[in-house]
């Protein structure tokens, strides 16, 4: 499967009403870490066995990115059941970002 590109118009769709947990990378084009960590975002999400991947560009979304309190940049959120249950801030590894989703 492919990342979704997320946006207000349809996060509640995708993410909030989503029968599997989703992973919600919050990013900008001109964060560095952000780009280190997209290639394994778009690995997970190629490998997608019950759970979705999605993208929030910052700078775009600024009312997601507000509403869900993103700071710092990258941040990684799983979504499930419609609430953010899992965050980590910053660039991660793959292992580490596949054990977010268990």
């Amino acid at each position: 499967m492919k990342e979704i590109t997320l946006t207000k118009d349809n996060f509640e769709q995708e993410v909030i009403k989503s029968d599997v947990p989703v992973l919600v990378d919050f990013w900008a084009t001109w964060c560095g870490p952000c780009r280190m960590v997209a290639p394994i975002i778009e690995e997970i999400a190629e490998q997608a066995n019950g759970y979705k991947v999605g993208k929030v560009d910052v700078d775009e979304e600024s009312e997601l990115a507000m509403k869900y309190k993103v700071a710092s940049i990258p941040t990684l959120m799983v979504f499930s059941g419609g609430e953010p249950v899992k965050t980590a801030i910053g660039a991660r590894p793959k292992e580490a970002i596949l054990e977010m989703l268990k």
